[in-house]
Parts: structure tokens; C-alpha cells; sequence
């Protein structure tokens, strides 16, 4: 399927431009979440990286457009989109819940072509082939609404707005079902370093689920755990912030790269 110049737009959000920047950071929203989820880090890490935030169909100013319930289908345009962007500026991915899982299938899928990121930061997500039994995307609308509210990842006062509920449910049930079907390729893996980050109170994701990202790399892996449930970074930005700043710093290009 090709992806027109125009789709790019759509698809990659930079709230902070930085084209001198040295690095680019790629950020997978979680379900439901979208590209402004992280503005706060495009706004920390700009100009000395260029932050591009991915905007999935069905939400926000997207939200006319046809949902993507699969997370292999949802790889395949975000990888589509990247290679045609062409930049060859050093590339780190940092996805959080399904984002980490879309972050992975994407950087698979450029490593294909013999590219691919440098480092994956898997966040608040278990790992690929760790499964639970999970249907919230088959619970009726009050059901999506209480997994939510439950996990923190919307602010109350949202939920509490009938229309606004009415306009984010069918990307939340959408993305559930994305992430509820999926199940990893056997043996499948990346070739750069994983990062796994996770809350310690996480009720999605335990510590031994976190720490099973190793088996999905063949280079280096990290676990950085914190204080917090889901949604941890909420709370823990200037934490998640310092770990970012320290890859960067560590993968800083050569002269006159």
C-alpha cells in the first residue's frame, strides 16, 4: 500500500521541529492515547532531538478516518510512512502500553530493509510473547470507561463529558481490540537494545512480564522500574526524562555525521 506525501503529515506530528537535531525520537501513543500525549517530551528534548509523535486514524483531528484494529496493519502503514519520510538521522523508538507493542512490530519491520532503531524503549507494556486472556474491547461502553478509569490513563473530568465520551470510545475499543488479538511471531525479535520500562504497582504488567522483553532482542536489554501503577509517567516524567537524556547523551553522533 502506498502512503502520499500528504498522509505523512497526518500520520507524524512535530510540535517542536528541530532539523538540525542530531537524533529523531519516533513516540507510540497508547490505546486510545494520541500524538499530544507527547508534546511535553518534543518541548524537553528539542532542538537536540527532533520528536516525531505518531497520530493513529480514529482520534482527534483523525477521528473521521477509518479506525485500525489490527496491530500488524497498524505497523505496516506506520513503517510505510517512516521509510518514505527518508530521513537517515539516527532513529529510537519509545512506545508506551500498546505503543511499545507497535514500536516493536515497526522496528521489525525496518530492520527488514536493513534499517531499524537504534534502541526501543518498550514502556508499561509486557512482553511480546507474554499473554493474558483480555476482552475489554468485547465490554459494553461502561465497561471500556471503568478499564480506563481504573488504569488512569484519561483525566475524570473527560469521562465525565458525554460528547467527548462519545468521540474517544471507538478508538479506545478499536485499540483494545488491536491489542487483545495480537499475538508475536514465534521467536521474534530485534536486533537493537531493548529498554523495558515499567511501574512497580503496574496491575498490566508484572516485573517478570517487563524483564521477558530480553528473549525479543539480540542485543543488549534494561529493565528501569518505578514507582507507580500504569501510567507511572504520569507521575514520573522527570525520571522517564533522565533516562531518555542518558541514551541520547551516550549515542551521540560523530563528527560530522
Amino acid at each position: 500500500m502506498s502512503v502520499s506525501p500528504a498522509d505523512d503529515g497526518l500520520w507524524c506530528r512535530r510540535f517542536n521541529p528541530a532539523p538540525d537535531a542530531a537524533h529523531r525520537l519516533v513516540c507510540f501513543p497508547h490505546a486510545g492515547g494520541s500524538a499530544s500525549y507527547y508534546l511535553p517530551v518534543s518541548a524537553a528534548l528539542s532542538p537536540r532531538v527532533d520528536v516525531v509523535a505518531v497520530q493513529y486514524p480514529g482520534r482527534q483531528d483523525r477521528r473521521n478516518e477509518t479506525l485500525i484494529d489490527d496491530l500488524g496493519t497498524l505497523a505496516d502503514r506506520v513503517y510505510e510512512v517512516l521509510v518514505r519520510d527518508g530521513d537517515d538521522r539516527p532513529l529510537t523508538f519509545f512506545g508506551h502500553s500498546m505503543g511499545a507493542l507497535v514500536g516493536f512490530e515497526v522496528a521489525r519491520r525496518l530492520e527488514r530493509e536493513g534499517g531499524g532503531p537504534v534502541r526501543l524503549f518498550a514502556s508499561g507494556r509486557r512482553a511480546p510473547s507474554r499473554y493474558r486472556d483480555e476482552n475489554v474491547h468485547q465490554r459494553d461502553d461502561d465497561g471500556i470507561i471503568a478499564e480506563v478509569k481504573a488504569m488512569s490513563g484519561t483525566d475524570d473530568r473527560l469521562l465525565g463529558d458525554d460528547e467527548l465520551i462519545r468521540m474517544i470510545l471507538p478508538s479506545l475499543r478499536g485499540d483494545y481490540r488491536a491489542v487483545e488479538t495480537y499475538r508475536c511471531e514465534p521467536g521474534a525479535t530485534v536486533d537493537c537494545p531493548v529498554t523495558a520500562l515499567v511501574g512497580d504497582g503496574d496491575p498490566k504488567t508484572s516485573l517478570d512480564e517487563a524483564r521477558d522483553w530480553e528473549k525479543h532482542t539480540t542485543a543488549g536489554f534494561d529493565l528501569r522500574t518505578f514507582p507507580g501503577g500504569h501510567f507511572y509517567l504520569n507521575t514520573r516524567a522527570a525520571d522517564v526524562m533522565k533516562v531518555l537524556e542518558e541514551h541520547f547523551t551516550a549515542h551521540a553522533a560523530p563528527q560530522g555525521a
